[in-house]
Formats: C-alpha cells, sequence, structure tokens
C-alpha cells in the first residue's frame, strides 16, 4: 500500500498480486457472469490508487476522473456519447467523470487506476 511516503511498487508484481472480491451490482452487469477484483493502494479524500480486475463479460458503469494503465487482458469500452475503445496490454486510458460506459471484456481485464474521487 502507497502512504504519506515516497514509494516504488514494481507493476510487474502487480500481475500476480492478490486481488479481493468487489461487488458487481446485478443491475449492472448485461451478458455473462462478469467477476470483478481489486486491490487499493491508496485511498485519501483527493486521490485513489488501485488495481482492478474483471473477467469476461459485459457491465456497465458510471465514472469518476480516472486514468488507467492496462496491465492484462483486452476489452472494448463504449462511452455513451463518445468514442469506442479497444484495451490491452500497456494501454493508458482516460475515462472523464460522468461518462456512462458498457465494458465488454474479452479476456480478463487487470488494470491500474488513478481515480480523483
Amino acid at each position: 500500500m502507497f502512504t504519506d511516503v515516497a514509494r516504488v511498487v514494481r507493476a510487474s508484481a502487480l500481475l500476480d498480486s492478490e486481488l479481493y472480491p468487489d461487488d458487481l451490482d446485478p443491475a449492472q452487469v448485461v451478458a455473462g457472469a462478469p467477476e470483478v477484483r481489486s486491490l487499493e493502494l491508496h485511498d485519501s479524500d483527493t486521490l485513489a490508487i488501485g488495481v482492478w480486475q474483471h473477467s469476461p463479460g459485459v457491465s456497465t458503469d458510471v465514472e469518476a476522473d480516472e486514468i488507467f494503465v492496462v496491465l492484462q487482458g483486452r476489452a472494448t469500452i463504449e462511452v455513451a456519447d463518445g468514442p469506442t475503445l479497444e484495451v490491452g496490454p500497456g494501454d493508458v486510458g482516460f475515462l472523464p467523470v460522468g461518462a456512462r460506459t458498457t465494458w465488454t471484456v474479452h479476456e480478463t481485464l487487470r488494470k491500474i487506476y488513478i481515480v480523483r474521487p
């Protein structure tokens, strides 16, 4: 976990890190039986950093301001009234606050996220 002290976490170590189950509201599931897992690295009033994983399937979300880096997997992110994003390992993405998204995960997707709550 990050603290208030400068620190480095190796991204390669996050590929195998144990993630903990998160609740996915059944109303968000469009197709399949996706499971969501995460690991919080830092959480404050102004910044949240962590690792998030979504297994194959389709779900919807309403986004916060988020920058993410895909560690593994592939997905198509459809942004309502916006672009369709194809993401895979090494891609860096941005989702603006309030964006309504549909995530079609083709291969289990694991990403590092930085969110401004």
